[in-house]
C-alpha cells in the first residue's frame, strides 16, 4: 500500500549505535543479580543496593569484598548483590566482620544492618568494634521500626509514633528515648567516619553513594571503622504508601536524625 505523503515517519535508528559503550549513560550493575527483589515497593533497601554494587564496580572490588548480612528484612542481601556473604546471628555482625577482616586484610569486609539488629541486640557488637576501630563499614538502615516482623518499636522509633507495640505512640516514661546510635559512635575514637543520609530523592542518592564510597575507601587505607546510616521509609510498617512515607520521613524522620556527616577524621 502506497505510503500517505501527510503521514509524517520518524527517522529509522540504528539501535547499535546507541548501546555502544561510549553512548551508554546509565545501565544496571553487573554485580546486580538478575533476580526479584522481595522488598515492599518503595522501600529503600533496593537503592542502597545497587549503590553498594556501583561503588564496588567502580573502586574494582567485587571479587576483593566480603559483605555480612542482617536478621532483618535484608537477610537475603546475598541474593541479590554477587559477592562474597557471611550471615551473621542477630546482631552480631560487626563481631563477625572483625573476625573476617583481620584475617583477611586485602578485603573489603562491610556489614549491612537494620535499626533492630545494629542498634537492639546487636548494640554491645557494634560499640565494641566501632571503639577498636576495626577497618570495616557499618551500613545502617535506620526506618525507625522493626519492619520484617510486624512492625514493632524498634530503638529508632519516633516519641509518639505508632506502632504494633506502641499503638498509642512511644511514650518516653514508658518506653524511653529514640536512640540515635550513630551520635554514639561518633564519640569513639577509633571511628573515623559517620554520615546519615538517605535515598529519597536523586540529589540525596547520589551524596549518600559518595558518603558509602569515601567509607569504602576508608576501610581499605586502614583509618578505622566507618558508619552509614541511611534514614529509610518503610512504607509498609508505617502504613502509608511509598509517596506518603516518603513525605512523612523528610517531615519527622530528618528532624530527629538530621542528614549530613556527622564525623569525619580527614575533615580536621
Amino acid at each position: 500500500m502506497a505510503q500517505d505523503p501527510n503521514v509524517l515517519t520518524p527517522p529509522s535508528v540504528d539501535v547499535s549505535e546507541l548501546i555502544k559503550p561510549e553512548n551508554v549513560v546509565y545501565a544496571k550493575p553487573v554485580l546486580m543479580n538478575d533476580v526479584t527483589m522481595h522488598y515492599c515497593p518503595g522501600c529503600s533497601h533496593g537503592v542502597v543496593h545497587k549503590l553498594i554494587t556501583e561503588i564496588l564496580e567502580e573502586m574494582n572490588m567485587g571479587d576483593k569484598t566480603i559483605g555480612v548480612s542482617p536478621v532483618g528484612c535484608a537477610v537475603f542481601a546475598y541474593n541479590y548483590i554477587d559477592i562474597d556473604w557471611q550471615e551473621a546471628a542477630h546482631g552480631r555482625a560487626p563481631a563477625l566482620a572483625t573476625a573476617i577482616k583481620r584475617l583477611n586484610p586485602e578485603k573489603l569486609v562491610f556489614t549491612y544492618q537494620g535499626d533492630g539488629d545494629l542498634a537492639a541486640i546487636g548494640t554491645a557488637e557494634t560499640i565494641h568494634a566501632a571503639n577498636r576501630g576495626e577497618n570495616i563499614t557499618i551500613i545502617f538502615i535506620n526506618n525507625a521500626i522493626y519492619g520484617m516482623t510486624g512492625g514493632q518499636m524498634a530503638p529508632t522509633t519516633l516519641l509518639g509514633m505508632k506502632t504494633a507495640t506502641s499503638p498509642y505512640g512511644r511514650d518516653a516514661h514508658l518506653n524511653g528515648y529514640p536512640l540515635s546510635i550513630t551520635d554514639l559512635l561518633k564519640e569513639l575514637k577509633g571511628v573515623c567516619y559517620v554520615s546519615r543520609q538517605s535515598v529519597h530523592s536523586p540529589a540525596n542518592v547520589k551524596k549518600a553513594k559518595k558518603a558509602i564510597k569515601k567509607a569504602f575507601t576508608n576501610s581499605m587505607e586502614g583509618k578505622g571503622c566507618s558508619v552509614i546510616e541511611v534514614v529509610s521509609t518503610c512504607n509498609s510498617g508505617w502504613k502509608m504508601t511509598p509517596q506518603k512515607a516518603n513525605e512523612w520521613m523528610s517531615d519527622a524522620m530528618f528532624e530527629n536524625y538530621p542528614l549530613g556527616d556527622l564525623k569525619d577524621v580527614d575533615a580536621k
